[in-house]
């Protein structure tokens, strides 16, 4: 018999913190800004040119940045849930994005997954906090998730044959698309099957981006059905290259790349779409699916110093490092697809255990290694069982959970609430809504948005058309024009959102978060004195209503952040050290304040200082992936080679440094 049921995941972790209350008004880090050769561009396939340039992101809002977290562990408990029959058992985080954990093969007593024995979140997310291992779901946009440190709804469905299945589902809020992702073992099976479903309820189309990521051992080789791929590097180059060998050396081993890297395969049409991972012996994990899945990448951090450096920071130094094979539905993480008006797309995957003959699967014919694994991974899956699975799930996509097993956010409900809208086998309950709702249902319901009954820093802004639309006609008051504006710099009306950031400032009775918006207006219009004017004044502003709690630490820490790289840029240091004064004792201790201290020592001409901080150690929690700022600031200080506890560079290093 198949079951589901509730467990508890305990293991150390560092607590995720507060969110960031300031909206990201920016775009995020273009770790994923793609360059490609108009030599090369001009031989693209058609649709893939097309989807290179389709609506790439403008911020992350309305979703906050998640930057409250560091490296200081403690026993964390997790709530899990545990899919399994006589074959599979399948652990599930649905507060976590509803990232599978691990997947735990019970014949062979093997691991199918890379697992990491820590809960270490890093800035690699859209927004900030991600963490490796098991399976995620990406969908947004180029990146993890959003949701990848986030709770989803779940609940017991019944499924296929009568077989209880596990539903995942939440709101995705940078595009606004609903989606499921549906698991179910059948009776006796040794593969978990995933049926995934993305729906578009609006009257215009919407951008998709969908890749399901696998983390599994580095050690293994990995197998997929291709001989060209699309590598792009931290160099971030879009180049076509054969496969397996590149330079001399099997790039399908993930230690064998010289650098981080990712290798999207070019699959023929016509090609059954799968990938593998096997070890020495011939074992390991393969991902099959329907055709609609059709891309395959690896991604490796490669030999190099930083690559280690970044194996060692995501997980626990002496456990093992990990690759990524992942599958998506288009050829490359560059590209978005666009989803019509109240359209959906959907498919299956499966994953589970593969044996193949050792010498054949690791020998130097590339064409007899795939053609080894696939005609094993036919035997132990054939492709026409995954399309009958996914033909069958068709029938219960729609079914209404039954037991609910964990709760998502309110912002589905919220959005099904004001457009009346109809998801059937998804259902956003209204008794899922909260205080971050709370105003935007006021609005909604009385054309008002309500003014705060304390002082707080602002809640989370909505940014689409419709919610716009309601804070343009509004009553005019400090709160609304401060969201309004938020709302408008998002759309790119950036004048306008000016305008309304300076009506605000008139009445409000806290001009900081204002002054703030201002302030990152004028620096990304290249008036940097005037944003540095506007940055000291509201840091000042908050200093002076800031309270004991949570969020006014973590609102003090973003702020004084901002305003002291700023100052620093526009050379008022002595302003920039009457900011870091003003910081709160715990803030000032964080790594990445620490590594700010050191760049306002630098300003300030004493290297001697900003040197020692290098010496006495510090570890910047949040370090976005693609950062070299460490590695630069060290050559600021020191002539001598970047000290690997340092050195977090992912692109290859030039002689000269």
């Amino acid at each position: 018999m198949t079951t589901i049921r509730r467990a508890e995941l305990t293991l150390p972790g560092a607590p995720l913190g507060p969110a960031n209350p300031l909206p990201a008004l920016c775009p995020p880090a273009k770790v994923h800004a793609v360059s490609v050769d108009e030599r090369l561009r001009e031989t693209l396939p058609l649709d893939m040119r097309r989807q290179l340039g389709y609506r790439p992101l403008r911020s992350i809002l309305p979703v906050p940045v998640l930057d409250g977290y560091d490296r200081t562990r403690e026993d964390l408990t997790l709530e899990a849930l545990i899919l399994e029959n006589s074959r599979l058992r399948v652990s599930v985080l649905p507060g976590l994005g509803g990232r599978i954990h691990s997947l735990h093969h019970k014949p062979t007593g093997r691991e199918l997954l890379y697992t990491n024995p820590v809960f270490q979140p890093a800035a690699f997310a859209l927004n900030g906090a991600w963490f490796s291992g098991g399976i995620e779901w990406n969908i947004g946009a180029t990146g993890h998730s959003t949701l990848s440190c986030a709770p989803v709804h779940a609940a017991r469905v019944d499924g296929p044959d009568g077989t209880p299945m596990l539903r995942l589902w939440e709101w995705e809020r940078l595009r606004d698309t609903p989606f499921q992702v549906d698991l179910w073992l059948p009776e006796d099976s040794d593969f978990l099957y995933a049926a995934v479903r993305i729906r578009n309820p609006h009257e215009k189309p919407v951008p998709v981006y969908w890749w399901s990521n696998t983390a599994v051992p580095e050690e293994h080789r990995v197998l997929a059905p291709a001989d060209e791929a699309w590598h792009y590097g931290y160099e971030r180059a879009l180049n076509r290259v054969p496969i397996p060998e590149l330079d001399g050396t099997d790039r399908s081993y993930p230690l064998n790349s010289p650098h981080p890297a990712d290798y999207f395969y070019e699959l023929p049409d016509g090609t059954r779409r799968w990938i593998a991972a096997l070890d020495d012996r011939g074992h390991g994990l393969a991902q099959a699916s329907t055709d609609r899945l059709r891309g395959r990448k690896l991604f490796t951090w490669g030999g190099s110093t930083g690559g280690r450096r970044w194996q060692d920071w995501l997980t626990e130094p002496g456990t093992g490092g990990y690759a990524e094979i992942q599958a998506g539905l288009a050829r490359t993480q560059l590209e978005h697809l666009r989803l019509e008006s109240e359209g959906e797309l959907s498919w299956c995957e499966a994953y589970g255990p593969l044996s193949a003959d050792p010498v054949r699967v690791h020998g130097e014919d590339w064409a007899a290694a795939r053609q080894e694994a696939e005609a094993r991974l036919e035997e132990a899956l054939p492709r026409a069982a995954v399309q009958k699975a996914y033909e069958q799930w068709r029938q219960c996509a729609d079914t209404e959970p039954g037991e609910r097993l964990a709760t998502g956010s309110g912002w589905g409900a919220l959005e099904v609430l004001r457009e009346r809208l109809k998801l059937p086998g998804t259902p956003f309950d209204e008794s899922t809504l909260d205080a971050e709702q709370a105003p935007w249902i006021e609005l909604a319901h009385s054309g008002s948005y309500p003014e705060p009954r304390r002082v707080t820093p602002p809640g989370p802004t909505l940014v689409a058309r419709h919610w716009r639309n309601m804070l343009e006609t509004a009553p005019a008051a400090p709160l609304t024009e401060y969201h309004l504006g938020v709302a408008q710099w998002h759309a790119g009306d950036f004048a306008q959102a000016v305008r309304s950031w300076e009506r605000g400032l008139e009445l409000a009775p806290s001009v900081w978060p204002l002054l703030r918006c201002l302030a990152v207006a004028d620096r990304e219009a290249g008036q940097l004195q005037r944003a540095a004017d506007r940055y000291a004044e509201a840091f000042a502003d908050l200093c002076a209503e800031r309270r004991e709690a949570e969020v006014w630490t973590a609102a003090c820490a973003a702020l004084g952040r901002e305003a002291i790289e700023t100052l620093i840029a526009a050379g008022r240091l002595e302003q920039a050290r009457t900011v870091w004064d003003g910081l709160r004792p715990v803030t000032r201790t964080r790594g990445r304040f620490r590594l700010l201290e050191a760049r306002l020592l630098l300003a300030e001409g004493d290297k001697e200082a900003a040197r020692r901080i290098f010496e006495e150690g510090f570890e910047v929690a949040d370090l976005s992936e693609g950062s070299e700022l460490i590695a630069e600031l060290w050559a600021a200080v020191s002539d001598e080679p970047v000290p690997a506890r340092y050195d977090f560079r992912m692109r290859p290093v030039r002689e000269d440094g």
